[in-house]
């Protein structure tokens, strides 16, 4: 089990009654994107929540290499330090600077003098941020306000923070669905570029198949909190992608 980045066996989660998630299993080796597919409410960004903490499993078990991340220890605290989340609503600061934000990365391993304001920030890892900025190519925005760039390059800049969170695997939940094609391309292109450079284990939320196919090298298919399929993005057919999106009356009438 080891031997994959992220580990999940068997996650559970309701919600007032309802199954959301029934014994959902996922691995992702070190340098792989799996692309996590499915209609509203299958299941999806509940599974990537409840690996990152957001929200509490009913049952099953999530691991970085081993280390479990849900007994609720200060190991599995610790443990979820390696793994950076993204969102479609990107959460930066929209004030600050992209520099700014991508230091906010290594919050959690800065003594509380160092990180209290951005101007306590030590040179260090500014240095550090500004390097995980030139791997997006967004180096010559760095001084410039969040508020201030596109939401591609906003989604970068996410990106660049989680590089500078230094994280082992990469969550990302519908990632680049409020951005144009063009955009969203650029965004799924850099962040199979970072997977496979620094070896980071990348589960991906994705509502465009198409987008998914020629980035991701796994897809799983997720139909009323269940697995429907897994592969090879090669080797998924279009028939089992567009089962996902039918109406359940339409396959059991």
């Amino acid at each position: 089990m080891t031997a994959n980045a992220l580990t999940v066996r068997g996650l559970r989660k309701s919600f007032g009654g309802r199954t959301v998630l029934s014994g959902f299993d996922l691995d992702v080796a070190p340098g792989e994107v799996v692309a996590l597919l499915g209609a509203n409410g299958s299941g999806k960004s509940t599974a990537l929540k409840c690996v990152v903490g957001l929200v509490r499993p009913d049952g099953g078990r999530a691991g970085v290499f081993g280390d479990d991340l849900l007994d609720g220890s200060r190991a599995a605290d610790r443990a979820r330090t390696r793994v950076a989340m993204v969102f479609q609503q990107i959460h930066l600061v929209r004030r600050r600077s992209a520099l700014d934000n991508v230091c906010a990365g290594a919050l959690g391993r800065l003594p509380l003098r160092r990180s209290w304001a951005p101007v306590a920030f030590p040179r260090e890892l500014r240095e550090e941020a500004m390097a995980c900025l030139d791997r997006v190519s967004l180096a010559d925005r760095a001084h410039e306000r969040v508020a201030a760039l596109s939401g591609g390059q906003q989604q970068r800049v996410a990106l660049a923070r989680a590089l500078c969170q230094r994280a082992e695997v990469l969550l990302a939940d519908e990632p680049v669905s409020a951005l144009d094609p063009s955009a969203a391309e650029n965004v799924m292109t850099v962040m199979t570029e970072l997977a496979r450079a620094e070896s980071i284990a990348v589960a991906a939320v994705l509502h465009q198949p198409d987008l998914a196919r020629r980035h991701a090298d796994r897809l799983v298919g997720l139909r009323g909190g269940r697995i429907a399929f897994a592969g090879p993005a090669g080797e998924v057919s279009q028939d089992q992608v567009s089962s996902l999106y039918v109406a359940d009356e339409e396959v059991h009438p």
